[in-house]
């Protein structure tokens, strides 16, 4: 008998080992994937309801929105476009690229982790209906031995077509038509070359590339599938130039019985950045929202009155309002909750939500952080500034010439005063002594997020923000000191009233307590003795602000009660001037009483904060000084302990 080496027994036994270990690998790999046959059987899932805060019905919709089509009825311009994009070498492989996958690989282990995708048209579909998102070797080669087996049982143009149909192509679209429908308001088999190269450029970050999220990143990923369609020959340079002058968006989709369409939208957006609920919106769900209605409601016919008024004074002045627009919010102080939002004055003309998209200048609207930086500092509302001729060196050799609204100055005057009638020089000089730097750290802790920079200009609201982060900045005035951040979703719901997500209030200090006392009575004189007088008519506590960019490019009013904070912007979307005399508090003021009263009309009556270590007295809103009630021109005004000695 031949005797068998033990170098052989252990290569045996190492061979065996390394099979089973191969083989039980493969079979953990693959013996839960789904079957292939289940392709042709996806349902689409079932309608979510989006609820007001009082359980009204606000919109209905599928979060994966589908209209399937046949490949016949897709735009040869989408299918050239999208494989040039997505998968070159689509109807040669047999359902993954091999080449791709070595170039990938190699690129992540230079990046230490996934960073580069090689997946075919095949393999995304395998995934999108199969799989996770999850970046990981496991689940690639999971999506490859999918990709495999529906190229054995579909053909290519099937394939192709189940891909038309389920890809995600942003803003709750599933599928090319969705897509079509979504951005252009016409069928996929009418895409122009322009729109059929943007539709193509979504797959890789639909959010971020969606032209109605980044209007300016859509164009320029346009403009890379253009790009290469031209380098490999399947459009000409007349079509390349044709396809890149073409407008980002065209056309109106249709918002369907959606009762408020520009909150809706702002919903939206808000489920797309909780990406960890979206498997959950298979089942359909209910999204219990902020929105109160009927406040909405109000709201949108005030602004439909007011825009048509001043729409009849541009055009008696010889103006074109062709490009007048109004945006509105409306905030639980308490909580940041979104009660109204109005975002244009049309939404099947324009789905710009100027209320969260458009960055503006707020003119005085931002003198408010001037004066709370003043007060950090140990300025009282007592405290005197000059209302004087006022002129500064610039870095560019030259002068700016700081002026007044009325063109007139009106010498001495205390900070209450100055803020109530929204007087430009005593602002500057007041920024200049603090330093505009510590009015940047108030901004930014009280919720403004955009860019601003410390400049003396800032004083007077040069730097440009939305009039959501204005309105949520205004509210540590209202509400103790304390910030909240803006939602619009309370909690989202599945079909059988299990609670899938709620929203955590977040919220921290901005300032102190009694300095925020002292802005909330500092902004009420703007109502009692300024700007805002109109307001008067409204007999219960409110402050606010106007404000008025120039060449009355803007006009705000930014204003609080103690429950609700509330803004208005009116303008031009091209920037273009209102007319003389339009200001804040002619354009955007009627707007915001009308809809706080609604506001106020059935609720208690609630007063502003006085906390302790502060006191009401009279002063001269001239000189500062303390007066008493019998003072015919004395002003009631709240002091911190310390103002007082």
């Amino acid at each position: 008998m031949t005797k068998v080496k033990p170098g052989v027994i252990v290569l045996l036994v190492a061979g065996g080992l390394l099979a089973g270990l191969l083989l039980g690998t493969f079979f953990g790999l693959v013996h839960d994937l789904p079957e292939i046959n289940r392709l042709k059987q996806f349902k689409p899932p079932s309608v979510t309801t989006l609820y007001s805060r009082n359980n009204q019905v606000i919109s209905r919709f599928f979060l994966e929105q589908r209209f399937p089509v046949s490949l016949e009825e897709v735009s040869p311009f989408l299918i050239t476009a999208l494989i040039t994009t997505e998968d070159r070498g689509f109807y040669t492989h047999s359902g993954i690229n091999l080449k791709a996958i070595l170039r990938a690989l190699i690129h992540d282990l230079k990046a230490g982790g996934f960073k580069q995708g090689a997946s075919t048209l095949t393999q995304q579909l395998a995934k999108t209906l199969f799989l996770s998102s999850e970046k990981s070797l496991v689940r690639k080669i999971r999506e490859a031995i999918l990709a495999l087996q529906i190229e054995r049982r579909y053909t290519k143009d099937e394939i192709l077509e189940l891909y038309l149909n389920q890809i995600y192509l942003g803003s709750g679209s599933y599928g090319v038509e969705a897509a079509a429908r979504t951005y252009f308001n016409r069928s996929a088999d009418s895409l122009t070359l322009g729109q059929a190269a943007m539709l193509a450029g979504l797959p890789k970050a639909p959010s971020a590339y969606s032209p109605l999220n980044n209007p300016k990143l859509a164009r320029k990923r346009r403009a890379v599938v253009l790009k290469q369609m031209l380098l490999l020959d399947k459009i000409s340079r007349s079509e390349y130039e044709a396809g890149d002058k073409e407008p980002v968006l065209s056309g109106d989709s249709d918002p369907g019985a959606d009762r408020a369409p520009y909150f809706t939208q702002f919903v939206r957006s808000e489920l797309e950045n909780q990406i960890d609920l979206k498997g959950l919106y298979s089942r359909g769900a209910g999204i219990r929202t902020t929105l109160d209605l009927n406040l909405q409601k109000i709201a949108e016919g005030s602004v439909d009155k007011h825009m048509a008024a001043l729409e009849a004074r541009m055009t008696r002045k010889g103006l074109d309002p062709s490009f007048l627009e109004c945006a509105l919010v409306a905030l639980d102080v308490k909580t940041g909750a979104v009660l109204a939002m109005i975002g244009g004055r049309d939404f099947k003309r324009s789905r710009f939500n100027r209320a969260v998209q458009a960055r503006r200048q707020p003119g005085s609207a931002f003198k408010p952080f001037v004066f709370a930086a003043a007060l950090e500092q140990g300025f009282s509302q007592a405290h005197t500034l000059a209302d004087a001729p006022l002129s500064l060196d610039l870095d560019n050799n030259t002068a700016w010439k700081v002026k007044n609204f009325s063109g007139t100055f009106s010498g001495e005057m205390t900070l209450r005063k100055a803020l109530a009638l929204s007087k430009n020089t005593p602002a500057v000089r007041l920024i200049r002594e603090i330093s505009p730097r510590s009015v940047v750290d108030l901004a930014l802790r009280a919720g403004i997020v955009s860019p601003l920079k410390p400049y003396p200009s800032l004083a007077l609201g040069s730097f440009e923000v939305t009039l959501l982060e204005l309105t949520r900045a205004y509210i540590p005035f209202a509400n103790k000191g304390i910030r909240v951040q803006s939602f619009a979703i309370d909690r989202i719901e599945d079909l059988d009233g299990r609670i899938l997500f709620q929203t955590q209030e977040q919220k921290q200090p901005a300032m102190s307590r009694k300095d925020a006392a002292v802005m909330a009575d500092m902004l009420k004189a703007v109502i009692t003795e300024g700007t805002g007088k109109k307001a008067l008519e409204i007999k219960k506590d409110i402050a606010g602000k106007t404000g008025t960019t120039d060449d009355f490019r803007d006009a705000l009013f930014i204003g609080f009660s103690p429950g609700t904070a509330l803004g208005v912007w009116v303008g031009n979307d091209d920037s273009s001037t209102l007319g003389r005399y339009e200001t804040g508090a002619k354009a955007a003021l009627p707007i915001w009483i009308d809809t706080m009263k609604a506001v106020l009309e059935n609720q208690p009556l609630q007063y502003f904060d006085i906390p302790d270590r502060t006191k009401m007295v009279y002063i001269n809103p001239g000189n500062g000084k303390i007066t008493g009630p019998e003072k015919s021109d004395s002003v009631r005004a709240l002091l911190r302990t310390e103002d007082l000695q």
